[in-house]
């Protein structure tokens, strides 16, 4: 288990950009996992887990392809979740004592792929609550600013939760949840401080949970591999939502009540 660094690896600038805007860039933090991950990524395509999915539709150009929930069974994954700075930078961002693994989320945009990623935010999506989230997404092929994922500024703190959309572009079932349909925000862009950058390989965008973001279509020459560390603070505690959550983590309800921390094998202290 990571144990606290002696000296700090995000700045105070950074930490507070977190805090004010749901979202910051942190330059070449993983620049050393970057081949690993890249393997990982070989290993997880050629062999999906049972999540795997290709969200590009028929007739459409491309690949995307994502999965989650192989840290077990993919060397690659579980070593950068215990060896890897990515807990002790994720404790000082979220201002947290512990960390917790949540799952990874692995992201695939071949070349000449027309399929954009959904506007959404991804707590209502998920088994947690809590204010100390956080999901660092890392680039393992240099990105463009215009295939970059795109972040809305503050809207973690908007006080809205969103119905979940799948990446094929359907809402989610929800009833009793008392969400909202996400707005329109390709139709009114000038209203939203959108933040998006240039990425190398190793440069990681740490952002909450509830940070709307969404993301283009890759119509450039260039790979677009991105492996996300989703992790969890001192405050998350497990919930049930009103349908269809997404890792679905089969079984849990049999270990947890609503309410609890959580404390269980599948998501283990690795920060502490």
């Amino acid at each position: 288990m990571s144990k606290h660094s002696k000296e700090p690896l995000v700045d105070h600038a950074d930490v507070q950009a977190f805090q004010r805007d749901g979202v910051v860039i942190l330059r070449g933090v993983f620049k050393d996992w970057v081949d690993p991950l890249r393997a990982g990524i070989d290993h997880n395509m050629q062999d999906p887990g049972e999540f795997g999915k290709n969200y590009t539709k028929e007739g459409q150009t491309g690949q995307f392809f994502g999965d989650y929930c192989n840290w077990q069974r993919i060397p690659e994954y579980h070593d950068f979740f215990f060896n890897s700075p990515a807990a002790a930078v994720t404790a000082e961002l979220i201002e947290s004592e512990t960390i917790r693994i949540f799952h990874e989320h692995v992201l695939v945009k071949e070349p000449g792929t027309a399929q954009k990623t959904p506007w959404h935010h991804d707590q209502p999506y998920y088994c947690v609550d809590g204010s100390k989230v956080c999901s660092l997404w890392i680039p393992l092929d240099p990105v463009d600013q215009s295939v970059c994922p795109e972040f809305i500024a503050g809207s973690h703190q908007w006080g809205k939760w969103f119905v979940p959309t799948k990446f094929t572009g359907d809402a989610y079932v929800r009833d009793g949840d008392n969400m909202e349909p996400i707005p329109d925000i390709d139709a009114e862009r000038a209203n939203y401080d959108i933040k998006s950058w240039q990425l190398e390989p190793g440069d990681c965008i740490a952002f909450h949970y509830l940070t709307v973001h969404g993301a283009p279509e890759n119509l450039s020459s260039q790979r677009r591999r991105a492996f996300s560390a989703r992790l969890m603070g001192d405050d998350a505690t497990y919930v049930i939502r009103g349908g269809e959550m997404s890792p679905p983590f089969p079984g849990l309800e049999k270990k947890l009540t609503p309410g609890m921390p959580l404390d269980s094998e599948e998501f283990p202290l690795i920060y502490s």
